[in-house]
Order: structure tokens, then C-alpha cells, then sequence
């Protein structure tokens, strides 16, 4: 039991548990209850224990006036860091951190918050590496918001032995909100603090005040206290002094009512000198010093009276109340004009810069020309800190002070929706529009409403506001291209390619002439890309242009970077590998800044390319991180994404059911919204299940309406409708020859206008089937044939073994069983080793009917085989993560199958397995 700790001894051990279980992985405790109750010496006491066993602390003690300072808690819990440990972090994740710290200028850094969450993530796991971590907070009710959201994404996501130690005042604050959820629920309990016993408090009374009281006083102090410690230590000073002897002792005095006592009778030089240290964020005796105007010599002595009268302690050349009730009732005790005078001689002490804006705005009555240029100057710097909550509220006061403007609002709703508050975002900007005239402030709060409509996935609405903006743009043609540009995306996912196509040339110009080479990039990107999607080919020299102006550093939607379009293009046109690698970038890019919501929308194409290149292991396994990351983002649109991709994973895989419900899921989601080029996803998984069963009727009847779809969207690029081989092999085979044909014939001739090995290779097997489908087998074989030379230069095996299977079938009708055996027999080979069982059981199927076998399929799936080798080697379940860039979760799961599967414990008896299993050629996954 800690020392000095009294009448805690539940507690504490409880305390000593949430301590052992880190051996088993992250876990928190909550300290809850009313203030005085006594949770900072509990969680003082957990702290030492900690200490004692060893634990890495991370610890922070946010004071009320910290409330509002951007990250002052996040830089408490890492300012003792080594620089070895900062030094290892990825570039964006050390710049951010350098930011928190101030230790680099916010001007060059200006790192995005998710990056600093995803930087404090890194931290704590390598500590943990070493042994087990505490994250331990006092009064979490005062956290700034900016530190709040950081430290949230970091806990959601842990897996080391790390845990997370807060105390938290009943009350206003009862939900602790985001910062305590841990991936598991269930490791995370909250323990109310309740009142001591008579005895307890009794004790607690002796130590500190060195005195004991007789029982009747000691019963009164328990009643009236009930059994708050701090509560009865103030009664009991009270009784010491005789200021409450006898029976007369009024049961209903409070505890508010006592430190307001208190502090009144503290001398008035005194509580100047108090007040100063109430209202500083990081008070010493220095600035306490410059604040009440006197010499030095006099400040200490203010300041030792104080530290003996048990109100401060004395730190050094810091400050510290001895409980935060009493700097409330210092603060409160001290009259409205006493309060702005002191915040107004404090602005002009040696404070930051944040700091010097909140005085000035709590010293003043109304905004004068000097505070709300101080507010917005502190809430720019606090946004290029990657602190948007703390600029919104730097912003929300000034205009509380009278400093009302459109520009402000507009700026403000900016803020609040990058901190993730688009309600109050919206509130703000609807307010502004209906207020101001046409115009270009109203055109931008008409962007930053579109902005706010794409989250909630209403497209049209997000065009509708996009269109009246452009109206209102006048001379701004900085403005006129941000509008344009996103316009063009917005156009693009309604399905509308001829109106978007219609304003690149237009938004390519007006960007030409602007000197921002990061919004030209994105403006030839969309550019390049709608001219691609319109059947117009790829414009390489434009693209390597586009990709030579990009600015990676600088945060921007993923759909938007040339950097995405570079790879989607990649892989529509057959350049599988460079796609691949380019995602695998992007990917590592949006780890490394906490881009979750970026990381969904990467993750989706990087599962479709893996899945062309025949790599359904790494497929499998970013579908599988992809899942876990959308369940901790929590919102609609990513679940919808991440389910879309796991449907698509599951479907090759043949795991019918999950595919078919996850992709029916992920229709319900997006079919609320607006956005049809993601909605076109699970619908072509649900008809390549269908295919991949044979229930051609259902495959038509899924594929057969998006073949028109495409025509009247605009769509003139063959690999832009991937469904199109699919639709015309169930047209074929339910009989609707003509309308196959159609669809033949539309995917041969783009193939050859654009020279698409895909269209020729896919649309050449497809005109096998309908030639088959006509008697002609003759002709049919010569297809099949003319599209294995196609698949030669397509990098896509599974595709390549579907055409075996079908020249297999047609040989086999023409009596050619040595030749269909033998395309069976690569197709079956092929299927097997891709994890592909629905393909590999139909080309088994047609084998034996020609007289040949084939030996079974593998016992781990290609995911579960891919991070079993990894593990073989020696590497750590975050070695084979950081390998393969997914959690360490995911590699968990995956391993824990493998174990099951091959009937092992350990990694010593995995590494002999692995060594002893024949050897199997897999795609390299750390291209």
C-alpha cells in the first residue's frame, strides 16, 4: 500500500490490478467523483507505484486556465522525451511534434492534427517496447481539446502493454469521452471514489493538520463533510481556529462557502499575488513578480506566507495551488475588475503568444482594435500548430467581445469543422450566407458548405453550392479554381463526365496564371483524369507535370492529389506493379500523418489492384485493417468503404455469405447519400459472386442496368466499366445474345482505339463465350487463343486462368481433351495457388469431366500463409505490421488462425513448420 495514503485501501487495490493486467495488454482506470474527494492523491499513488515497478510515466496536470491553450497538455506529457525517441519518428510525425513543443516554427511546420496523434501513437509504442507505459492525467475535465483529440486517436488505437491513468470531477464533466476508449471496451473500468470513514478521516485530519479533533467535533466534521477529505480539513481548520466550536456549528455550510472564507481572510497583497498565479497557465515566481508590481524580495515573502498557510507550494520557481478548489475560489473571490485588470497586466508580461490573446480578451470589456488583432493572430499560428479547435475558439472570442465579421465567422467554421464539429460548422455558415450579399465572402462560405455536405455524402447538395458559388466568385481567381476543382471531382462521382469534362479546359487556365503550383497539380490531375474517364486516353506528359508540382507536405484530400490519380490510372491502363508501389506510398504517407479517412479511400484501390495482380494474401490483409481502422473512425462513409473492400476480398476468396452481406451493407450506406461512382462498388461484387456461382440469371440482373449506366454517364474508357466482361459472360449465358454482343463489340473497338490490353484480352474471351454460345467453336477457340496473346502483356493472372478455363471448355467440346486438359490443369493450378476455391472448383469440375485430376488446395489461406513467413523469420508482430503497413491487430488475428490451422503454440514451432512446408512463390509485398 502507498505510503500516506489513508482509508484507501480498496482503492488502492484495485489501483494494484489495473497496474498487473498491462501484462496482457493496454488497459485504463478512470478515477471519477466529486472535487475534494480525494482522486488526485489516488492517482498520485498510482503514479508512484508505476514508478517503482519501473513503468515509463507520461504524465500531465492540465490546471482550468489551460483549458483553451492549444496542446498545453500534449506538450506537459512529452517534454521530458528523449530526442532519440523523437528522432525515430517519420518526418511528419517529428515536424508535428516539434510544433507541439514550439521547439520549430509553426509557419514552415504547419502539420496537420492527425499527424500529431498518429506521432503520439509511435511514441508510446516504442516506449512500450521497452516495458510498460503510463499515460497518466490528473483533472481531465481540463484537458485542452487540442491535446483531448490527439491523445484520443493515440488510446483508440493502442496494443502495447500501455495504460491510461486519469482522474476525472462528477459533475459537468460525468463522460470522459473519447480520450479513455480503448480498442476493447471491456479493458477499461471506471471507479468512483467515494467518501471516507469516520476513522479515515480522522487520520487524514492528524497528518495534515497536525492536529486531532475530540469525537463530537470529529462527527460533526464527518456529517457535514460527508466524508469528503478536503471538505473536512477545511471544517477542521475551522474548528481549530474556534471559529465553529459549540453546537452552534450551522450543519449547512458548504464547501464553496469555506474556501471563499478562506481566501478572505488571506492578506490583500497576498491575494493579488494568488490571483496572478490563478490566472497564469505556467505560473512562477518571475511573472507572479512582473504581475502585482513589486520588488522581489516582497514576492517571496507573499508567496512563503502562502505556501505556510497550506494554499501553494513552491516548485523551484514555480507556482502550484495545493488544490485546484482553491484557485477557483481565489479567481472568484476576486471582483470582475480586479480579474481584468490583472488579465491586462499579464498580457504584457513575457507570455506566448496564445496566452497574451486569451488576457487580452478576458482583460477587455469590448474587442478594441489591438485584442482582435492579437485573437486572430493567435488563432492562425494555433491553426499552422495543427490546434483547429483552439483557432476556432481564439476566433468565437473575438466576436463574442463585438468583433463581429463575416471573414471571422467564415474562418471560424473553418476551424471547427477540420476539429470535427461540421454541426456547429454548418450552424455558423448557413447564418452567414443568409446574411451577406452576393458576393466572393459569400462564395466562400458557399465552398465551405459544399466542403460540409461531401462529409455527410450528399453530392448534390455539395454541387448545387458549388454552382451558386461560382456565380459569386467576381475577380477572385484563386477562389474560382478551389471551386472549379472541386467541382470537378463532385461532377465526376454523380456520374455527370461530359458537364465536368466541359470546365477542365477552363479550370486549367484560370489555374495556369496563379503562381500556387499545388492547386495547378490538382487542377491538371482532375483534368487528365476526366479526360481519361471520357474515353479520351491518358495524357502522360500532362500527368508527369501535374505530379512534378505536387506538394506532398501540404494536407489535401486524397481523391485530389495527383499523387492517387497517377496510380488509379496506372492500374486502369495495366501498369500493375507501378500503381501498386505508388499506393503503397500513399498508404505509408497516410499512416504516418493519422490520415485515417484518407487511408479507407487509398485502401479500397490498393485491395482492387492487388486483387488484378493476383496477390489476394496482401488483399486480404489491408481489407482486414481497413475494417478494424473504419470501426475506431466510427462514421458511415469509411464503414461503407472498408465494408465495399472487405465484400470485394471475400468474393475472390469464396467466401460467399460474408462477401454478399458485406456488400449489401455497404449499398444500405451509400444509397443514403449521393455519390454513384462509390456505389457501383458493391454492386460489381455482388454480380462477380454471382458469376463466380454460376447464377448467371442473378449476375445479369445485378450487372445488365450499370452496362446503360455507363453510356448515359459519359463514361468512354473501357476499364472505367470493370463490370463489362462480367455483364456480357451472364448475358451470354442466359440467352441475350444481341445485348452481349452490343457489349462485345463496344469493349473490342475501345480496346483497339485505346490499345487496352484489358478490353482486348477480357473482350476477346468474351467473344469466345458468344461465339461458343452460337455453335461456332472453331472461331470460339481462335478468340480464346487471341486473348491468352492479350493477357501476355496483362498482369493479371487470375483473369488469364479464367480465359484458360474457358478455351479449356471449348476444347473440350471439340473433342481436344489433351488440349482442354492441359488449359484446365493451368487454370485449376492457378486458381489454387491465387486462394481463388469458387474458379478452382469449377475448373476441377470441367477436368474430370475430360478424364484428369488435380490435387487439393493449401491448408493456410495466402493472407494467413504471407504473415506467417514474415513471423517465421524472427520479425515481431509490429515488424511484420510496419512490412505489410497494417495494425499490429490485424497481424494478430491472422496469427492466431495460423496457430489454430497447424496445431502450434510458438514461434519456435511456426519457424520449423514454415522451413518445412514446400516453398510457394508469392508477389513481394515490401515493394
Amino acid at each position: 500500500m502507498s505510503v500516506g495514503i489513508i482509508g484507501r485501501e480498496a482503492e488502492l487495490g484495485i489501483v494494484t490490478r489495473f497496474l498487473d493486467s498491462l501484462s496482457t495488454g493496454p488497459a485504463g482506470l478512470v478515477l471519477q467523483g466529486e472535487p475534494g474527494i480525494g482522486k488526485t492523491t489516488l492517482w498520485v499513488g498510482a503514479v508512484g507505484q508505476a514508478r517503482r515497478r519501473g513503468f515509463r510515466i507520461l504524465a500531465c496536470r492540465p490546471a482550468a486556465v489551460e483549458t483553451q491553450l492549444s496542446y498545453a497538455s500534449l506538450a506537459d506529457l512529452l517534454g521530458d522525451l528523449p530526442a532519440a525517441v523523437l528522432g525515430s519518428l517519420p518526418d511528419p510525425q517529428r515536424r508535428a511534434i516539434d510544433v507541439v513543443l514550439l521547439r520549430s516554427d509553426p509557419e514552415a511546420a504547419s502539420p496537420d492534427r492527425r499527424a500529431t496523434g498518429a506521432a503520439l501513437l509511435s511514441i508510446v509504442e516504442r516506449l512500450a517496447d521497452d516495458g510498460p507505459v503510463l499515460l497518466a492525467i490528473d483533472d481531465l475535465q481540463w484537458m485542452d481539446t487540442s491535446s483531448v483529440q490527439a491523445i484520443g486517436f493515440a488510446v483508440r488505437r493502442l496494443r502495447s502493454p500501455v495504460g491510461v491513468l486519469a482522474a476525472l470531477r462528477i459533475g459537468e464533466h460525468d463522460d470522459p469521452g473519447p480520450l479513455v476508449r480503448l480498442p476493447d471496451p471491456d479493458r477499461m473500468r471506471h471507479l468512483r471514489v467515494g467518501p471516507l470513514s469516520l476513522g479515515a478521516l480522522h487520520g487524514v485530519i492528524r497528518a495534515r493538520l497536525g492536529q486531532s479533533l475530540p469525537r463530537p467535533a470529529m462527527v460533526r466534521v464527518q456529517q457535514v463533510s460527508g466524508g469528503n477529505p478536503f471538505y473536512a480539513l477545511e471544517l477542521a481548520r475551522t474548528v481549530g481556529d474556534g471559529r465553529a466550536s459549540g453546537p452552534v456549528w450551522p450543519l449547512s455550510t458548504d464547501l464553496a462557502h469555506l474556501v471563499r472564507d478562506r481566501v478572505g481572510r488571506i492578506p490583500a497583497g497576498v491575494q493579488q499575488a494568488l490571483l496572478a498565479v490563478a490566472a497564469l497557465a505556467d505560473p512562477t515566481v518571475e511573472a507572479v513578480q512582473l504581475a502585482v508590481r513589486i520588488d522581489s524580495g516582497e514576492v517571496d515573502r507573499l508567496l512563503e506566507n502562502a505556501e505556510r498557510a497550506g494554499l501553494i507550494r513552491l516548485d523551484g520557481h514555480r507556482v502550484q495551488f495545493t488544490h485546484a478548489l482553491l484557485a477557483a475560489g481565489v479567481y472568484a473571490a476576486a471582483s470582475p475588475g480586479d480579474r481584468r485588470a490583472m488579465h491586462r497586466r499579464l498580457a504584457a508580461g513575457p507570455v506566448d503568444l496564445e496566452e497574451r490573446a486569451r488576457h487580452l480578451a478576458l482583460g477587455a470589456v469590448r474587442a478594441d482594435q489591438e485584442t482582435a488583432a492579437a485573437l486572430d493572430e493567435a488563432a492562425d499560428r494555433a491553426r499552422r500548430r495543427g490546434a483547429p479547435a483552439a483557432a476556432a475558439e481564439l476566433l468565437d472570442l473575438a466576436v463574442e467581445l463585438g468583433a463581429d465579421a463575416p471573414e471571422r465567422r467564415i474562418r471560424s467554421a473553418q476551424h471547427h469543422f477540420d476539429a470535427g464539429d461540421p454541426v456547429r460548422a454548418r450552424t455558423m455558415l448557413e447564418e452567414v450566407v443568409a446574411a451577406l450579399a452576393p458576393g466572393r465572402l459569400r462564395a466562400e462560405a458557399l465552398r465551405l458548405l459544399a466542403t460540409l455536405r461531401l462529409h455527410d455524402d450528399d453530392y448534390r447538395e455539395a454541387a448545387s453550392y458549388l454552382q451558386r458559388a461560382l456565380d459569386e466568385t467576381g475577380t477572385d481567381r484563386w477562389l474560382r479554381v478551389r471551386i472549379l476543382i472541386e467541382l470537378l471531382y463532385v461532377l465526376v462521382n454523380l456520374g455527370r463526365i461530359p458537364d465536368a469534362n466541359q470546365l477542365t479546359g477552363s479550370t486549367v487556365a484560370d489555374a495556369e496564371g496563379l503562381g500556387d503550383p499545388g492547386l495547378l497539380a490538382n487542377a491538371l490531375a482532375g483534368a487528365v483524369m476526366i479526360r481519361f474517364l471520357s474515353g479520351g486516353g491518358l495524357d502522360e506528359p500532362t500527368l508527369r507535370r501535374a505530379l512534378e508540382l505536387e506538394n506532398r507536405d501540404v494536407p489535401a484530400p486524397i481523391m485530389l492529389r495527383p499523387s492517387l490519380i497517377s496510380s488509379l490510372l496506372l492500374g486502369w491502363t495495366g501498369r500493375l506493379d507501378q500503381a501498386r508501389d505508388q499506393l503503397v506510398a500513399l498508404r505509408r504517407s497516410c499512416l504516418d500523418r493519422g490520415e485515417e479517412s484518407d487511408l479507407m479511400f487509398g485502401a479500397f484501390h490498393h485491395v482492387i489492384v492487388e486483387c488484378w495482380r493476383g496477390n489476394l494474401a496482401e488483399a486480404h490483409l489491408i481489407a482486414e485493417d481497413t475494417l478494424e481502422r473504419a470501426w475506431q473512425l466510427g462514421t458511415g462513409l469509411p464503414f461503407a468503404v472498408a465494408l465495399s473492400t472487405h465484400a470485394t476480398v471475400a468474393a475472390y476468396a469464396g467466401r460467399t455469405d460474408e462477401a454478399r452481406r458485406a456488400a449489401r451493407e455497404a449499398l444500405v450506406i451509400f444509397e443514403r447519400g449521393s455519390c454513384l461512382a462509390v456505389t457501383v462498388w458493391p454492386t460489381i461484387t455482388l454480380g462477380f459472386l454471382e458469376v463466380s456461382l454460376g447464377n448467371y440469371e442473378a449476375a445479369a440482373a445485378t450487372l445488365g442496368p450499370l452496362v446503360g449506366a455507363a453510356t448515359a454517364m459519359g463514361y468512354g474508357e473501357p476499364t472505367a466499366a470493370p463490370f463489362a466482361p462480367d455483364a456480357a459472360e451472364a448475358l451470354i449465358a442466359v440467352g441475350r445474345l444481341d445485348e452481349a454482343a452490343a457489349l462485345v463489340e463496344q469493349l473490342e473497338r475501345n480496346g483497339r482505339r485505346l490499345d487496352r490490353a484489358w478490353a482486348l484480352a477480357l473482350g476477346a474471351r468474351c467473344r469466345s463465350l458468344l461465339l461458343a454460345a452460337r455453335g461456332d467453336l472453331d472461331a470460339a477457340s481462335d478468340a480464346a487463343e487471341r486473348s491468352l496473346a492479350e493477357h501476355e502483356r496483362l498482369p493479371m493472372p487470375f483473369e488469364r486462368a479464367r480465359t484458360q478455363l474457358v478455351l479449356g471448355r471449348i476444347q473440350r467440346r471439340r473433342r481436344l481433351k489433351r488440349a482442354a486438359a492441359t488449359a484446365l490443369q493451368d487454370a485449376v493450378r492457378v486458381f489454387d495457388e491465387l486462394g481463388t476455391p469458387l474458379w478452382a472448383a469449377r475448373a476441377r469440375a470441367d477436368l474430370e469431366r475430360v478424364g484428369a485430376g488435380h490435387s487439393g488446395g493449401t491448408e493456410l489461406t495466402p493472407s494467413e500463409r504471407r504473415v506467417a513467413e514474415l513471423a517465421a523469420t524472427g520479425m515481431t508482430n509490429r515488424d511484420v505490421a510496419a512490412a505489410l503497413f497494417i495494425s499490429a491487430k490485424t497481424v494478430e488475428a491472422n496469427l492466431a488462425r495460423v496457430y489454430r490451422k497447424l496445431s502450434i503454440r510458438s514461434r519456435a514451432e511456426l519457424g520449423h513448420r514454415m522451413a518445412a512446408a514446400p516453398h510457394r512463390e508469392t508477389p513481394d509485398s515490401s515493394r
